[in-house]
């Protein structure tokens, strides 16, 4: 059963240890750069999110508000381990993220930039509701940002 937790003293070497396929590290931060990251960017609430399965770790999330308008939530990582790919988990994980978004209830919406090349990732995203915002970063031209209104 998914479910989604905090990171601990007991989880965390667990959540660093996540890794993904040789072919998608090109879309991703590092699962200790994702915790890292939480950390970093805690004056905007950042807050890392482990995702579990029956108590072992399968995944790590990034949320954090944006810090100028439009404000809103930013999904800055989403990664399921290696292991757990193509097993549902992260299209489970990513429906509870956006209900527990939903009921916090401090945004109308959140955003995610994902790499054009990773379509595996935008077709999960659009499942979801997510459309291109039209917004293009200059920073990362090859983006594509995406746009869920909770």
């Amino acid at each position: 059963m998914i479910r989604l937790a905090e990171v601990t003293e007991a989880n965390w070497m667990d959540v660093a240890a996540l890794s993904v396929r040789d072919g998608q590290k090109a879309f991703l931060a590092p699962a200790i750069d994702i915790l890292a990251r939480g950390y970093v960017y805690r004056n905007s609430n950042a807050r890392v999110i482990v995702i579990e399965d029956d108590g072992a770790v399968v995944g790590v999330a990034l949320v954090k508000e944006f810090d100028d308008e439009p404000l809103g939530y930013d999904l800055q990582q989403f990664m399921i381990g290696q292991q757990y790919q193509g097993r549902g988990f992260g299209s489970a994980a990513l429906g509870l993220i956006l209900d527990d978004l939903r009921r916090e209830g401090h945004y109308d919406h959140v955003e995610v930039c994902v790499k054009k090349a990773d379509t595996a990732a935008i077709r999960l995203y659009e499942k979801y509701g997510f459309t291109d915002s039209g917004y293009v970063d200059e920073d990362v031209p090859d983006a594509l940002n995406m746009i869920c209104y909770l």
